[in-house]
């Protein structure tokens, strides 16, 4: 082994890695971009909109890293970006880029790596030394020290020591060292072992995604992401690399160490449990898989998943799945599915499918379908449907069908349905609308700027009865009862009844109207029903007064033999001219004639 050799610094420096330069090399990267523009004592979150603009492409940024309402003064001419935010910033805020995004960040303090001892043999390196804050002189303790291309890294300790070992022939080792609210510092030791430094702008580094690390902020992945790791992703929160296979027996004992949570993986398999920046294949645990960014094709858990991006593909967990951004394809948990943003496909649910974004697809669960935005396709759930926005196709529940906004498909449930406008189908005991171009059937309908008429109307068996109609022109309720007032002919009816009406015009429709209704006559012993058809011809007098009257033909049914209503009711409710058919049933012709308010 040879011994320590002499280090030889070419240059040490400090400065921010950009993010995901554009593959194109045509195309220039956004921090490179020259702009031309004025500003006279704008508000800075202005003035980086007119930059976003000119340079189209999006400053992502947290709103307290500086006072937007702050003033800015400039005539900028042919000038890159970078240029132009580090005089507006004055060198404390660091730039990244990802895609079409420049990111902003504090970052009013800088670092440098002061090797300590560099030993060398066949096929290992060993590399140890200081993160030094270069304005205080002070050892920076929890920096994060690594090569991104090996997959090895550290943390400093209190004293901002660490050491690194390397096994494997290399041309040249990079060490990076980040720190929440550092610059990044990189340095290059070339294959003899001398130390390189150059001005550092790598283009790798922060290529990739931008991966969620409100992953970490879950209770659930807070309980199996050790400390370290937390403060790694923090001073490392970009850097992504793609291997073809890990696996770990839990986040902390996995096959790329600490440096588990930067890697894709195109297999994965966790024994317990592990955490990834993401799959581009298969993934499967015998508890749990957690995934920083994107999934793609299969990830399979025996209790839950919980992913920091996108999932393309099939989710399946015993427990739960979660996805912090969107999900497209087929997600099967045995209690709860939640995604934050979109999804576009199937969720299966033993208890609930919740998603804060818009659903499009198939959604079933034992309990509830939740959905903060828009819905189009299939639900069925054993209890209820809320969808806080739009609603379109299916909506199949147990109990309940809610949608906050426009309801232009199907609701068909148990008890019942509310839209605040309703074009489309509703089915259910009771439906409850805002608004309503579309049909309700259920045994009351109420529409708020729909039917709220009653109407006082006799007949040629009933002698007065008074109906609340509610729904609209296409389909309305009737609720009624009705009594004759007489010494010796009593009759008392209830019943419902359903209506359309065919308009012409303002002041001239015709409703044909079915209805069904008992009639009481001195007790409850038997059964005495009466089915009715009748056609009104109904004509406006002034607004809110209505005239109706016409034909109508009953159908009688009833089990209790002749003269057995008790005293003073009506004991033969046929007519003498009617129509027998098998059974106890008989039918007439009768007529129907009334007014109606509102």
């Amino acid at each position: 082994m040879k011994t320590k050799l002499t280090l030889f610094f070419l240059f040490l420096f400090s400065v921010a890695s950009a993010q995901s330069p554009e593959t194109t090399s045509n195309i220039q990267r956004n921090l490179s971009r020259r702009l031309s523009f004025t500003a006279k004592q704008e508000p800075i979150g202005q003035v980086l909109d007119k930059m976003s603009k000119a340079g189209d492409f999006y400053f992502a940024y947290n709103g307290a890293l500086f006072n937007q309402d702050s003033l800015v003064n400039m005539n900028i001419r042919n000038m890159p970006v970078r240029t132009i935010l580090d005089q507006m910033f004055d060198g404390k805020v660091d730039y990244k880029e990802s895609e079409n995004y420049v990111i902003l960040r504090y970052a009013v303090n800088h670092l440098t790596i002061e090797p300590d001892n560099i030993t060398t043999a066949d096929n290992l390196y060993l590399i140890s030394g200081y993160v030094i804050d270069t304005q205080t002189g002070r050892k920076v303790k929890q920096a994060s020290v690594y090569e991104k291309r090996l997959l090895q890294s550290t943390l400093t300790d209190h004293d901002g020591y660490f050491k690194l070992r390397f096994k494997g022939e290399h041309k040249e080792v990079i060490l990076t060292a980040s720190k929440e609210t550092y610059r990044d510092t990189a340095l290059v030791f070339l294959a003899d072992i001398t130390i390189k430094p150059e001005s550092y702008d790598d283009p790798d580094k922060e290529k990739g995604t931008v991966a969620n690390n409100a992953i970490e902020e879950l209770g659930i992945s807070r309980f199996f992401i050790s400390s370290t790791q937390r403060i790694q992703n923090l001073n490392i929160p970009s850097f992504f690399a793609n291997t073809p296979f890990q696996a770990s027996l839990t986040p902390g004992l996995s096959s790329h160490g600490m440096m588990s949570s930067k890697v894709i993986n195109k297999v994965s398999f966790n024994v317990i449990g592990g955490y990834t920046a993401g799959v581009d294949g298969f993934e499967i645990a015998g508890l749990f898989n957690l995934s920083k960014a994107e999934v793609r094709a299969l990830q399979v858990a025996g209790a839950f998943n919980v992913v920091g991006g996108s999932v393309q593909g099939i989710q399946v967990a015993g427990l739960h799945n979660d996805v912090r951004t969107n999900m497209k394809g087929l997600q099967i948990a045995g209690a709860l599915n939640v995604v934050k943003r979109n999804v576009e496909g199937f969720q299966i649910a033993g208890l609930a499918n919740m998603v804060t974004g818009d659903m499009k697809g198939f959604q079933t669960a034992g309990a509830l379908n939740v959905n903060s935005g828009n819905k189009d396709g299939f639900q069925i759930s054993g209890l209820a449907n809320i969808n806080s926005r739009n609603s379109r196709g299916v909506g199949i529940a147990g109990l309940m069908n809610i949608s906050s906004r426009t309801s232009s498909g199907i609701q068909i449930a148990g008890l019942f349905n509310i839209a605040k406008k309703n074009t489309g189908f509703q089915l259910a005991l009771l439906n409850f609308s805002g608004s309503s171009t579309g049909t309700s059937l259920g045994l009351l309908n109420f529409v708020g700027d729909g039917y709220h008429k009653i109407s006082v109307s006799t007949n040629e068996l009933v002698q007065t009865n008074v109906a609340l109609k509610t729904g609209n022109a296409n389909l309305y309720n009737i609720l009624f009862v009705g009594k004759t007032f007489t010494d010796t002919a009593k009759i008392a009816t209830f019943g419902l009844g359903f209506g359309h009406d065919f308009i012409f015009s303002k002041h001239l429709s015709i409703a044909p109207e079915l209805s069904f209704q008992y009639l009481y006559l001195g007790n409850w012993k038997y059964s005495n029903v009466l089915t009715k058809f009748q056609m009104n011809l109904q004509i406006q007098l002034i607004k809110g007064v209505t005239l109706f009257g016409g034909p109508a033909y009953s159908f009688y049914n009833s089990d209790a033999p002749i003269g057995s209503s008790a005293k003073n009711y009506k004991q033969q409710i046929v007519p003498d001219k009617h129509h027998n058919f098998s059974g106890n049933n008989k039918g007439w012709y009768g007529w129907n004639a009334g007014i109606t308010f509102f």
